[in-house]
């Protein structure tokens, strides 16, 4: 059985449509996938869900709160984890809960 697993990066317009990827070996299946706020992280959250992904990886981009609305958008059906920055250098060294746009 294939490991379906994915990453997911918040960066100002990122475009999941464009923005995704896939990477495949015999034992995982990682999907790569950037958004450019919140809600869309969201929903790209319970698409990756509905699509056999078990585990979602956050971007150090993500802050406590983005991170939190992902997982409260999977409830228990998908494993959060998050590479942690206190500020992002991608993100004008500010954390994802501070951009407005989220």
């Amino acid at each position: 059985m294939v490991l379906k697993v994915a990453f997911m990066f918040v960066a100002p317009g990122a475009d999941p449509a464009i923005h995704r990827s896939i990477i495949k070996t015999t034992e995982v299946e990682l999907i790569t996938v950037g958004v450019g706020n919140y809600s869309v992280a969201e929903q790209i959250a319970r698409d990756l869900v509905n699509e056999g992904v078990t585990a979602i990886e956050l971007c150090g981009g993500f802050g406590i709160l983005g991170t939190a609305r992902v997982k409260q958008s999977v409830g228990n059906k998908a494993e959060i984890g998050v590479v942690r920055f206190d500020t992002h250098p991608g993100l004008g060294n500010i954390s994802g809960d501070q951009c407005s746009s989220q």
